[in-house]
Parts: structure tokens; C-alpha cells; sequence
């Protein structure tokens, strides 16, 4: 059984009529009639090699009817050779231009594609498959160089060196995997004049207790047969199966029916045909039933359709009693919609080559709106899609994981099971919280609180830090605190990147009972005039204060042991009311402010900060003249800096409490 649904067709007359001449080639159209495209695709060669190339109107319809062959066998290769050689030789039918458009896209050549499709296009300006076609390629270009996040892997494990598709999970723990395969194991020996490989069985894979995978198997029921059967589908319950099968008959062209078949025990028994259609020769197939087997949605080329395959759907207890439903024009194209996958009751995927795509069929989400009444369709993109067929989708239950098939990469077209995930976002958000001598407070805490609700705190670690999980996309308020310290409050916006990643916002708290610097203080030179450069730190306060609103703070000005007393006074004061004058108008009430001026009276004490940057100065050292006098030149100057220096103290944490 093909994953492309076989169909009957009609050659052209003149065909018949030189077949008469020729045994070879009557028995490619019959092959090519009945859907035995690579036994046909091996003779319409050999004709085609013999024939004359005088005999131009002959040669090209023998190489459009190869290139047929070859797409049906997913050659696309030799498709596409073949169909340029229909055009070279004049074919009349301009659908060869667009089948090589198609084979050109699904070969990921997408400039030379959107070139022949545009060809086509001038002779058929309606065309929808080659509107698409050029929206496709236009878009595989961006979706390739920027891919969704879902993480493909090619299961090796599971696959052979024949092929396997239409992967479905099964079992309530989604540790069963069923499939179709033509590998070693398939029933039979032979050939198919369809594929050239051996015809198809179901095969199961299972879990062990690791959640590895097994080695697959063919199911041991009379299910499987010499013929062909795939695509299985299961309800919730797992106990009744539903699949394609394909029959031989050598007087009648090849199609596909769905069959039924039920579990007992461990075992499935024989399938029973559903007869969706009255009519036999309708093809049914890839079906898919909703969870709870309420719906059997299938692909079929029955009359009714928009061209091609197209997705239908019939309630189960309607089956045999009443016409299936179409699923409409937002699903179903003039090209092929098959392999439906129904995730819940409004989501369903499926496989199309009549949506704009990455060539061959490309993986759709359908997501259905029940107040338009229509359906969304979503092209899965890349790394889902490719260049080559992806097709026949299966969901782990709600996560974005399981298992797909694909062709991609294969020389021969063949098909292999991939599985595929959505890597879970984490974003998070970490850093410390610390005095502003950056030692480590014991019982920190910091408090998040976003727009969407989230209202948490968290404590701090022993060594101050902090992390949480924060929302992509969110906007955040923090505040840092702890007993004996100010609060702290910084904002965070989280980027809507997809991808993982880490914010960091760090705290530093202001104590309530020891000085604490304010750094990045400017003044002109021997003046008390704030420069420009003073305005962030300044800012910050402000902040600072209105996030405590309940602090009164001294604020100090501080200078350096050279100058008069009283010049060192007086610079210090007025340096300390120019900082008061602008948190004043940064709108903090006056009442909260205090300044003075200590000249030189009270100097620094080095900080296990200021002992970590400079080597000389030991932690605890008061930077008085005495000791400034004992240091090398260069480094009194950098004493007397840091004694040269703004702060404030808070007096206060009742201000306006009753």
C-alpha cells in the first residue's frame, strides 16, 4: 500500500494505439492503470531509450508518463528528468510544467521552482497549486533559516533499511508505538510492481521500564497478511483498530479500503471492512478516529471533493447509513490531503501538497472555530517540514512530543520515522541579595509580583542569592528586603523570546544603622555645585525613598583632610544642602531630610569592598591623617578620595505612622 493513495487512470488514446505495436509499452500502460508505477516506471525507461527521437510527439508523451511513475514512487529525480524531457519534446499538456515546478520543489531547489511555476502560470492564470507552489517556496526560504523549536531526531532505532511510516502511539502510558514497514519480518517475499519493495505489514515497537524503546516486531495476528496494510488508528479505549489495506487483483486497478479489527486479550483479530462508500471503487483511507470514537476521519478521492485527495469525516454509528462530510475548502485543495490526525475535538493535523509547503506533502494543524465555523490551517514549518514528504503524525497524549514519517535525506525515497519535541522554556530570574558593603544579609527575601496575578516570595539562600521561574513575555515588580534594611524595589520586563535563558537582578539594601554611601557623587572642583554626571545616583535615592516612604535620612557631605576647618565646614555644608535641595525637587518632602556637613571629623572606615580593590588598605583601617601620612604619595591620594564622599543615615522609620 502506497502512502500516496493509488488511483485509476486514463492515457492518452494515441498510446493505446502505437501499444499495439508494441508489447513493452502496452504493458506499462497497463501496469501504470492498475497503480503499478515502479514496474511501469522500469519499462516506460526501456521504451522510451528505443523510441526514436524523431518520433518527438511519441517520445514526449512516454516521458510525461514515466515522470508520472517516477512521482507516484517518490523519484523525484528521475521525475523531473523525465518531465523535462516531456517539455523538451513538446507534450501538449501543460501540467508537465507544473509536476516539474513540484519535483523542482521537492528537491529544495526553490528558485528554479517558483521560476517553472510562474511559467505555468501564464498559461493557466487560475491555478491554485502553482499560487501556492510560489507562496511555499517563498516561505520555505525564511522557514529554514529560522526554524520553530521543535527538536527533530531521526529514529534509527526503529527504522530499516527498507521503509516504515504512519507511526502511531498506543497504551495508556503512550509506551506502544505501531507502524507500517516493509522490512525483513513484512509477510511475503515478493515484490510490489507498486513500490519495488516488499508490501507492507504493522509492526510494534514497545517500552521497557526505562522508557527505551524495544525491538519492533510484526503483530502476530491474522491482521497481517500478504497484501498491504498500514496507518493504524486507535480511540481512547485501545481495543479496536483501524488501518489501510490495499488487495491485489490483476484484473482491476489497485485501491485502498479501511478495515476494522478488535483486540482480545493481546491479541488483534482478523479486519473486517467498514464500508464507508457503497460504491468499491472509491479509494478510502489513512483513517483516524477521535479519541472517543465518535468521528472516522480518512482520506478518499470520492466525488464531492476540491480535487485530488481530500479529508472526510463520517460519525461511526453512521457508517454504511449515510454520506461522509467533507471537510471543506479551508483543508482540501486541488492537491492531495491525507494521513488526518485528530488530537482532540476542534484540533486535527494532517499531510498536503496544496498548501503553500517546503515541497512534497508538508505536516498542517487545523484548529476549528466553532462561532466562524471554519477552520485555521498552520503549516508546521521547519525542522517538522522539509523539502522531501512529512507526513502521518502521532501526539504522547497533551505533550508537544511523539512521532512523525519522513522521507527527507533518503536517496531512495523511502520513508523513516522521526520523533520530535518541543523543548520546554524555562526562564529564570537570580542574583543576590546584599547590603550595599556586598555582605550577605541573613533572612533576605525577595517578593515578585506580575501583571498576570503572580504574587510570591521567596527567601534568600545562605549565601544571599536567589533564583525563580519567571514568565516569557511578563512584566514583574521585585522588591528586596530584610530585617534592618531599607527596601528595594527594580522592575523586570521578560523577553517573548523562545528560548531558554537567565535574567539576573541583583539587590543591594541600604542598612537603617550605619552610614551608607552614596557613590557617584560629583561636585565642581572646591565648589558645592551637583555635575550632570551626579543625576543617576540622585535618581536612585529619590526611588529609594519613595519605596520607603516612612524613612527620615541625614544626608552628609564628607571632605578630605587638606584645607582650613572652617573652609572644609563650610564646603561640606553646602555640599550636603545641594543634595537635599535636589531630592527636594525630585518631590521628597523636606521634613524627611536633614544635611550636614562633617568637614574632615569623621572619616572613612575601609570597607571589606574598599580592601578587596585596593591591597594597601586593611579592612577596618580608619582613614585618619595619621594613617594617611604612613602611605605612599600616589596612594594618599586615593585615601583621601574615599574620604572625600556623600552618604546618608537613617534616622527614623515611623515618619508619618500613627
Amino acid at each position: 500500500m502506497l502512502k500516496k493513495i493509488l488511483f485509476p487512470l486514463s492515457l492518452l488514446a494515441f498510446l493505446l494505439l502505437f501499444s499495439c505495436k508494441s508489447a513493452k509499452l502496452s504493458d506499462a500502460v497497463a501496469k501504470q492503470e492498475k497503480g503499478e508505477y515502479y514496474d511501469a516506471a522500469q519499462i516506460y525507461r526501456k521504451v522510451y531509450g528505443k523510441t526514436s527521437s524523431k518520433k518527438r510527439y511519441l517520445r514526449g508523451a512516454i516521458a510525461f508518463q514515466m515522470g508520472e511513475c517516477f512521482r507516484e514512487t517518490n523519484n523525484s529525480q528521475r521525475a523531473l528528468g523525465a518531465y523535462q524531457n516531456s517539455i523538451r519534446y513538446e507534450y501538449p499538456d501543460s501540467i508537465s510544467i507544473l509536476h516539474s515546478a513540484q519535483m523542482l520543489q521537492h528537491l529544495g531547489k526553490y528558485t528554479d521552482a517558483t521560476k517553472r511555476y510562474q511559467e505555468f502560470l501564464t498559461l493557466n492564470p487560475n491555478s491554485v497549486l502553482a499560487q501556492n507552489g510560489i507562496a511555499g517556496c517563498e516561505a520555505s526560504i525564511e522557514w529554514n533559516k529560522n526554524p520553530i523549536r521543535y527538536a527533530v531526531k531521526r529514529m534509527d532505532k526503529l527504522n530499516s533499511r527498507e521503509g516504515e511510516f504512519s507511526p502511531m502511539l498506543s497504551g495508556d502510558k503512550h509506551d506502544e508505538l505501531y507502524f507500517t514497514s516493509s522490512r525483513k519480518g513484512a509477510t511475503g517475499d515478493e515484490k510490489s510492481g507498486i513500490t519495488g519493495q516488499k508490501n507492507n505489514d504493522l509492526f510494534l515497537v514497545k517500552q521497557n521500564e526505562k522508557g527505551e524503546w524495544l525491538k519492533p516486531e510484526a503483530i502476530e495476528s491474522e491482521l497481517n497478511t500478504e497484501f498491504d496494510e498500514g496507518t493504524p488508528s486507535f480511540p481512547e479505549t485501545g481495543s479496536t483498530m483501524y488501518y489501510t489495506f490495499c488487495s491485489e487483483d490483476e484484473a482491476t486497478p489497485r485501491t485502498a479500503e479501511i478495515y476494522k479489527s478488535s483486540r482480545s486479550g493481546a491479541k488483534w483479530g482478523p479486519g473486517e471492512k467498514v464500508e464507508i462508500f457503497k460504491d468499491s471503487t472509491i479509494m478510502t483511507a489513512h483513517p483516524a478516529v477521535s479519541p472517543d470514537e465518535m468521528y472516522l476521519y480518512f482520506a478518499s478521492d470520492a466525488l464531492g471533493g476540491y480535487g485530488g485527495k481530500d479529508i472526510w469525516r463520517i460519525p461511526v454509528r453512521d457508517i454504511g447509513s449515510s454520506y461522509p462530510e467533507n471537510l471543506g475548502p479551508e483543508i482540501n485543495t486541488p492537491g492531495d490531503e491525507t494521513f488526518p490526525y485528530v488530537r482532540n475535538d476542534n484540533v486535527i493535523y494532517f499531510a498536503s501538497n496544496g498548501h503553500p509547503g517546503m515541497g512534497g506533502l508538508d505536516l498542517f494543524k487545523a484548529v476549528y472555530n466553532s462561532k466562524t465555523e471554519k477552520w485555521r490551517i498552520e503549516n508546521m514549518k521547519s525542522p517538522i517540514n522539509s523539502m522531501g514528504d512529512d507526513f502521518g503524525i502521532t501526539f504522547a497524549g497533551d505533550e508537544e512530543k511523539g512521532y512523525f514519517s519522513s522521507n527527507r535525506n533518503d536517496g531512495k525515497g523511502l520513508d523513516h520515522i522521526y520523533s520530535f519535541e518541543l523543548p520546554k522554556i524555562t526562564v529564570m530570574v537570580e542574583g543576590w541579595v546584599l547590603d550595599r558593603d556586598e555582605e550577605i544579609i541573613s533572612g533576605a527575601s525577595v517578593r515578585i509580583v506580575g501583571k498576570d496575578g503572580t504574587n510570591v516570595r521567596h527567601q534568600a539562600r545562605n549565601d544571599g542569592t536567589y533564583f525563580m521561574e519567571v514568565t516569557p513575555g511578563m512584566e514583574y515588580t521585585m522588591m528586596g528586603s530584610a530585617q534592618g534594611h531599607l527596601n528595594e524595589k527594580q522592575s523586570l520586563v521578560v523577553s517573548t523570546e523562545e528560548k531558554s535563558q537567565i535574567f539576573y537582578v541583583d539587590f543591594y539594601l541600604p542598612s537603617i544603622s550605619k552610614p551608607v554611601l552614596i557613590e557617584n557623587i560629583f561636585y565642581a572642583f572646591n565648589k558645592a555645585t551637583l555635575r550632570p554626571e551626579s543625576k543617576e545616583a540622585l535618581d536612585e535615592l529619590i526611588t529609594m525613598l519613595n519605596d520607603n516612604p516612612n524613612v527620615t535620612i541625614e544626608l552628609s557631605a564628607h571632605t578630605d583632610r587638606k584645607g582650613s576647618e572652617k573652609y572644609n565646614q563650610d564646603l561640606s555644608q553646602r555640599r550636603a544642602q545641594s543634595v537635599v535641595d535636589y531630592l527636594i525637587r525630585g518631590g521628597i518632602d523636606k521634613e524627611r531630610l536633614t544635611a550636614v556637613g562633617y568637614s574632615k571629623t569623621k572619616p572613612q572606615t575601609v570597607s571589606k569592598k574598599v580592601a578587596e580593590k585596593y591591597d594597601f588598605l586593611p579592612e577596618g583601617q580608619l582613614l585618619n591623617e595619621e594613617f594617611i601620612g604612613t602611605l605612599m604619595p600616589e596612594q594618599q591620594d586615593i585615601a583621601d578620595q574615599i574620604n572625600r564622599r556623600t552618604e546618608f543615615m537613617v534616622l527614623s522609620t515611623t515618619y508619618r505612622l500613627q
